[in-house]
C-alpha cells in the first residue's frame, strides 16, 4: 500500500495552512522549580537545520530535523493508562525561523485529536537540533523530559511534569552537563540516565537517580576510545547499549561495533555473553568488540537497538564507504547484529543513499521484525532521509522484503523515523521532513501500524485541538 505524498506533503501544507550538573559531587536533591503558564505554538513546526560541512553532494547532513538524533532516546513513550501516546521534538518558534524549542505534545488515541504543542524549554536562539529532547514516563505517569546541551557552554535540563499525564505544567528539576541524553526506569523511580560528554572527544558517561532521595549519583564513564555514538534500550530492568568508536577522536572516522549490558542498575556491566567488562572501556579490541569494521574499511553509524523475542540483543546500524555524502559512500547498507545465545549473527537488509539516513527496529510484533526508514531515493537525491518505506522479516533478520512505502513523491525528503516505547498500532513510527538543499518548512508524520496510513500534524493549528489531516492514499 502506497500514499501519494507528493501531493500528499503539499496536501498537507494546505489543508493545515488553513502547531544534572557536570561530573562532580553527586546532586544533593531534586530541586522543582514550578514553571509559569505553558507557551504553547499554534502549530507543530519543526526544526531546520544545515551542519554546514558540505562537499559537491551538498551538506554532511541538513533538513528537517526535529526528530534527531538517533541518540536522543526515547523520543515518545505510548501510556495506555491514559490512552496517549506523548511525545517531544525539536521545534521552531515560526515559518522559515531556526530558534529551536524544545516541545512536547500527545496524540490522544480515543479522540484521535492533538493538542497544539507545549514549550518544555526556550534554548534562547541555540538553532542546533543536538540539543533536542528525548522523554521519558514515570510509574506514576510523570513526564520527564530531558533537554540535551552541548559541551559546557549549553547544558542540559532536566523536567518533571507537575501532574501524571499531562503537559500543561511542567517543573525544572536539574541542571547538568549531558548530550543525546537516553533515561531509563530500571526499578521503581529509579533511573539510568546513559549520555555523552565532550571529555577525550564524545565520550559515554552514565549516572543513577536514587528513588528514595531524589538524588543523582556522580558521573560515571563508560567508555573512552577517542569518542562514540550509541543507542541503548531497556526491558525488565535491563539495559543494552551498542556504540561505535571515534579513533583519535575523528567522528568522520567512526567504526567498529561494540555492546554492553547491565541488569543491576549500572553498577556492573557485561558483555551479551555475559562476561564482565572493567569500565571505561578503552581496549578498542576488548570483550565489548562486537566487530572490527575498522579493519574491513567500513564506517559505521548507529541507528537502533531491541530485543527479540528471547531477550536477546538485535542492533540495526548502517555501514559506509565514506563519511561525505554522494557515490563516494556507496554501498550503504543497512545491517543488523544478532545475538543468537553463542555469537552474533551477521544481516544485511537493504542498502541507502545517505550516511543519516535513520529508521527505527520494531521486534514486538508476533515474532515479526519491522524496519521502517527513508530507505527509498527522496526528491533531494544526495541529502539526508527520502522516502519511507516499511522493511519485514519473518525468519529473524534472515531475509527482508519491503512491504510498503508509506510516502512516495514527496517536494521534501523524510527522515529520522522514530519509533515509540510500547508503541500502539495508532501511533506506530514518527518523523519529520524538510529540504537539505535549502532552508525550507518542515512537519511532523505519523503512521499507523496496521492500515499504513500516514497523518500529518498540522503545521498551522489556531484552534487548541485538531485532528491531524490523513495524507491521501496513492
Amino acid at each position: 500500500m502506497r500514499f501519494r505524498s507528493g501531493a500528499g506533503d503539499r496536501w498537507c501544507r494546505r489543508v493545515t495552512s488553513a502547531l544534572l550538573l557536570a561530573a562532580a559531587p553527586a546532586i544533593a536533591g531534586e530541586k522543582l522549580v514550578k514553571q509559569g503558564e505553558p507557551r504553547r505554538i499554534a502549530g507543530y513546526r519543526g526544526i531546520w537545520f544545515d551542519l554546514g560541512q558540505r562537499s559537491e553532494f551538498g551538506s554532511k547532513y541538513s533538513g528537517g530535523l526535529g526528530t534527531y538524533t538517533a541518540k536522543h532516546r526515547p523520543l515518545a513513550v505510548h501510556a495506555p493508562e491514559a490512552g496517549k501516546t506523548f511525545f517531544v521534538y525539536g521545534g521552531t518558534t515560526a515559518k522559515h525561523e531556526r530558534h529551536l524549542l524544545a516541545m512536547v505534545s500527545y496524540y490522544d488515541h480515543r479522540t484521535r485529536m492533538v493538542p497544539q504543542p507545549v514549550v518544555v524549554h526556550d534554548k534562547q536562539g541555540v538553532d542546533d537540533p543536538h540539543d533536542n529532547p528525548s522523554l521519558q514516563i514515570d510509574s506514576a505517569g510523570h513526564l520527564w523530559v530531558f533537554v540535551s546541551g552541548r559541551g559546557r557552554k549549553r547544558p542540559g535540563h532536566v523536567y518533571r511534569s507537575a501532574r501524571p499525564h499531562d503537559i500543561t505544567s511542567f517543573e525544572h528539576v536539574a541542571e547538568r552537563e549531558f548530550t543525546y541524553p537516553q533515561p531509563w526506569w530500571v526499578a521503581e523511580g529509579k533511573a539510568l540516565l546513559l549520555f555523552t560528554k565532550y571529555t577525550g572527544g564524545r565520550e559515554l558517561y552514565w549516572s543513577t537517580r536514587d528513588a528514595a532521595t531524589g538524588t543523582w549519583s556522580r558521573d560515571r564513564k563508560l567508555a573512552a576510545m577517542g569518542g562514540h555514538y550509541q543507542v541503548s534500550n531497556e526491558r525488565d530492568g535491563r539495559v543494552i547499549t551498542a556504540f561505535n568508536r571515534h579513533p583519535e577522536g575523528d567522528v568522520d572516522r567512526r567504526t567498529n561495533l561494540y555492546f554492553l549490558q547491565s541488569d543491576d542498575g549500572g553498577k556492573s556491566w557485561r558483555t551479551a555473553a555475559g562476561v564482565l567488562v572493567e569500565t571505561p572501556v578503552v581496549d578498542p579490541a576488548g570483550a565489548a568488540l562486537v566487530r572490527d569494521y575498522r579493519a574491513e574499511g567500513r564506517l559505521v553509524y548507529m541507528k537502533d537497538i531491541g530485543f527479540d523475542a528471547d531477550g536477546r540483543p538485535v542492533i540495526l546500524y548502517l555501514t559506509s564507504a565514506s563519511h561525505l555524502p554522494g557515490p563516494a559512500g556507496a554501498p550503504r547498507t543497512w545491517t543488523l547484529a544478532h545475538w543468537t545465545g553463542g555469537r552474533w549473527a551477521f544481516r544485511e537488509v537493504t542498502n541507502s543513499g545517505h550516511n543519516y539516513d535513520t529508521g527505527s527496529l520494531d521486534l514486538e510484533s508476533d515474532g515479526m521484525w519491522r524496519i521502517i526508514g527513508p530507505t527509498e531515493p527522496g526528491p533531494q537525491r544526495h541529502g539526508c532521509g527520502g522516502e519511507i518505506a516499511v522493511w519485514v522479516s519473518h525468519d529473524q533478520g534472515r531475509s527482508w522484503e519491503k512491504t510498503r512505502e508509506l510516502t512516495h513523491g514527496s517536494s521534501s525528503n523524510h527522515g529520522y523515523v522514530r519509533r515509540p516505547r510500547h508503541a500502539h498500532p495508532g501511533f506506530d513510527a514518527f518523523w519529520a521532513d524538510g529540504n537539505p538543499d535549502a532552508l525550507s518548512e518542515s512537519r511532523l508524520y505519523f503512521t499507523d501500524r496496521d492500515s499504513g496510513e500516514v497523518r500529518c500534524l498540522p503545521y498551522d493549528m489556531p484552534e487548541p485541538l485538531a485532528e491531524p489531516p490523513l495524507l491521501p492514499r496513492r
